[in-house]
């Protein structure tokens, strides 16, 4: 690789670390025409399969000029940074190389805006077309659609691609506006809905024709930036419920703000927030995995998430009426709200006490954190911790131990005494 291409692929990969919608879930792309790389049952971007395997993929921006000046983004064109663009043919032969070398798996490509949205979409299309048709490429691909490109190059993209994405970025119309001008929800929202509508009219002309060509198999997904913007996480939740529910996204990708200016609209952070990111995750989890709604999660009342536990338990410690589960009895979904219980602990319960009443122990071996649980159920009526503590105190508990408690409450005790003194 000579010079000038490496000096474009540190510029243009270290530029494509600020977006995280990249997964191949669900691509099942065979290698079944003698060409390179398979995206069948495997995840990309350094993921991890059920097996424990990490894969990934060549993450880049075709270029980071862009014509846009969010505040919020590295390579607005007001930006002080250095610029590189890679020609189409650069970016497959990258592709290839890497491939062979066994350095990725995969690609996700993404970029700035060069003149206007079908400009630079067309060249990402051109991209996954030579991958496919003249390198017979069969690994992973995913490709981020511009806001604002045709629907017949959005459709183009989705043959080549195994999964297409969408930036929304901000959680509202009114941020957007504030932070991104240039940009308006109804460009994002429509090529959203274009995929959505290919996806369908795929999946419906598979029924009746087998050699149906296949449409962005693992998907759509977009990102949302956490903490540049003053949305709560109820309004950052319900919008991603939306999203699910409107446009059947595969995934919403939560990125806490990456101070990068000092532009008087973004807020005054010295790193991004992480722990809120994580929170925002597990919670998007419960909406997706385990029958949560968002009113329940977070609501006007509770409008941002408790940073110091999860959102399962911050719900279970608002709804202790709901407790304790019998677990030998309880219904799977009832389960599943238990603190420490996961999907995969809840399936083996409910399959395993259809053959005896099972115990603590029995839930130990399934994977359940008793340490959590052991507050919310009981087992054949019996119960491993008392269950008259109130919310507050169980919460303790589990943030610091039942020993750390007893010596606060020793503390507590001695400060009152004094007093009295």
């Amino acid at each position: 690789m000579d010079d000038r291409i490496t000096e474009k692929l540190k510029i243009l990969a270290d530029a494509a670390k600020y977006d995280v919608s990249c997964s191949s879930s669900g691509g099942k792309r065979k290698n079944d025409n003698k060409g390179l790389g398979n995206a069948e049952g495997m995840g990309i971007c350094h993921s991890y399969t059920e097996d424990g395997r990490c894969v990934s993929l060549l993450k880049i921006l075709l270029t980071n000029f862009c014509i846009y000046d969010c505040a919020y983004c590295v390579t607005r064109k007001s930006n002080d940074i250095k610029r590189a663009a890679f020609t189409v043919q650069e970016v497959v032969d990258l592709t290839i190389n890497f491939y062979r070398r066994n350095y990725i798996e995969g690609l996700f490509l993404s970029s700035g805006i060069f003149k206007d949205a079908d400009y630079t979409m067309e060249r990402l299309v051109r991209v996954a077309k030579k991958l496919r048709k003249e390198h017979k490429f069969n690994g992973y691909i995913h490709l981020k659609t511009i806001p604002g490109a045709s629907e017949e190059l959005i459709k183009e993209a989705g043959l080549y691609a195994d999964r297409l994405s969408v930036n929304i970025e901000l959680p509202s119309e009114k941020s957007l506006q504030q932070l991104a001008p240039e940009k308006n929800y109804s460009e994002i929202l429509l090529p959203m809905s274009n995929i959505q509508k290919q996806l369908m009219q795929a999946q419906e002309e598979k029924k009746l024709f087998k050699a149906t060509p296949i449409f962005a198999p693992a998907g759509q997904s977009t990102q949302l930036i956490v903490g540049a913007s003053v949305e709560n996480d109820h309004q950052i939740l319900q919008l991603s419920d939306q999203l699910y529910k409107g446009y059947n996204l595969k995934r919403v990708y939560y990125s806490g703000y990456v101070p990068i200016s000092n532009d008087s609209r973004l807020p005054v952070i010295h790193e991004p927030p992480i722990i809120r990111e994580n929170r925002i995750y597990q919670a998007d989890w419960l909406m997706r995995f385990y029958g949560f709604n968002v009113q329940e999660i977070v609501d006007e009342q509770n409008p941002n998430l408790d940073l110091q536990i999860d959102p399962k338990l911050g719900w279970a410690l608002r709804n202790r009426h709901f407790f304790p589960v019998e677990i030998n009895t309880a219904d799977y979904e009832m389960i599943l709200r238990v603190p420490g219980v996961g999907v995969k602990s809840a399936k083996k319960i409910v399959s395993a006490r259809r053959f005896a009443q099972l115990n603590f122990e029995h839930l130990r071996q399934m994977g359940v954190v008793l340490k959590r649980a052991k507050y919310f159920i009981t087992c054949q009526s019996k119960s491993l911790q008392r269950q008259d503590f109130d919310s507050q105190a169980i919460k303790r508990r589990i943030l610091f131990g039942d020993g750390a408690v007893r010596s606060t409450l020793l503390t507590q005790q001695l400060d009152l005494f004094r007093q009295v003194g």
